[in-house]
């Protein structure tokens, strides 16, 4: 029975691997354009405050 438990635990082990690999690897194009997202907001926010400030000085 101890080797049944075993086998099963490496068998829940290794699917568990397997299924958490794949997830990480389609999160991956997910997560890549998100983190896009926010710094492109970013850059354009930073730009926009920089231009205002330059408008306001005398």
């Amino acid at each position: 029975m101890q080797r049944i438990d075993l086998a099963l635990e490496e068998r829940l082990r290794e699917a568990i691997a397997r299924v958490t690999l794949e997830q990480t690897r389609s999160l991956v194009p997910r997560l890549r354009e998100e983190v896009e997202t926010v710094v492109r907001q970013s850059v354009y926010e930073a730009v926009a405050q920089e231009l205002a400030g330059e408008r306001h000085k005398p």
